[in-house]
């Protein structure tokens, strides 16, 4: 069972209160939800930045015969 419950929140920036909403609602999502949702994914996941910069990135090896893919996609696309 899940409980809710009504509270005051201070102290949040208006712009992104109403851009938050804004998506709610284009979701299709009442307010409650999308907040709730909000803050499951962020102590699920966390908001270490340097995880969303490209610089830190895993490496992966794409197969045999790959090595110089971006070279022949430049090739293709470039002349």
């Amino acid at each position: 069972m899940v409980k809710s419950m009504n509270l005051t929140i201070r102290g949040l920036s208006e712009p992104v209160f109403r851009k938050f909403k804004a998506k709610a609602v284009e979701e299709g999502m009442k307010l409650g939800q999308a907040l709730t949702q909000a803050m499951d994914v962020w102590i699920t996941h966390g908001m270490d930045k340097r995880k969303l910069s490209l610089l830190n990135l895993e490496t992966f090896d794409w197969g045999k015969d790959t090595e110089k893919a971006s070279v022949e996609i430049d090739r293709i696309i470039y002349g």
